[in-house]
């Protein structure tokens, strides 16, 4: 038998706004973390290189200003060849315990393993120390730390002696 009864019809579904404020929030939050991460980065900037240094002739006198005050890089000879040893200013520069070597030949007072004043050449116009008096520990030493420096520091150049025609 039929229902005489007469059905409602069902409700009708309710819409909602998916522009909630949480959805705003959460949306905002998304784009700006978006953003962030695929923003371009600012360029990096690199150290600027040292100037290039130019493999020369020195001479006493013109290797005597290479000894770190007023600005200047701290360069020594050793056995003929002239080290750049600027990286190593604390140990060579002005104050260092090897101070009196910068600007100047240093090879008989490392061959001697002596820092004092009397190993370095007096006569800077004179001719250049052959180390011909030293013996065999004095120039094995000598070669060791020739061999330190070069595994260390730039040769930029060789000293010669005043007046050669490699001087000129």
């Amino acid at each position: 038998m039929a229902d005489s009864t007469t059905s409602t019809p069902p409700p009708a579904a309710e819409v909602t706004s998916a522009l909630t404020p949480i959805n705003i929030v959460l949306l905002s939050l998304f784009v700006f973390l978006l953003y962030m991460r695929l923003k371009p980065a600012a360029p990096q900037t690199l150290p600027r290189p040292p100037p290039a240094t130019v493999f020369r002739t020195f001479t006493p006198p013109t290797l005597l200003p290479y000894n770190g005050l007023n600005g200047m890089p701290i360069y020594f000879a050793v056995r003929g060849r002239v080290f750049d040893v600027t990286s190593g200013r604390n140990f060579y520069g002005p104050g260092g315990p090897y101070a009196n070597f910068a600007g100047r030949d240093a090879s008989r007072g490392l061959a001697c393993g002596s820092f004092d004043e009397e190993m370095l050449t007096k006569d800077l116009e004179g001719p250049l120390d052959k180390l011909e008096d030293l013996g065999d520990e004095e120039m094995e030493a000598l070669q060791g730390w020739e061999e330190r420096f070069s595994e260390k520091y730039l040769v930029v150049g060789k000293i010669v002696p005043v007046g050669s025609e490699e001087a000129d």
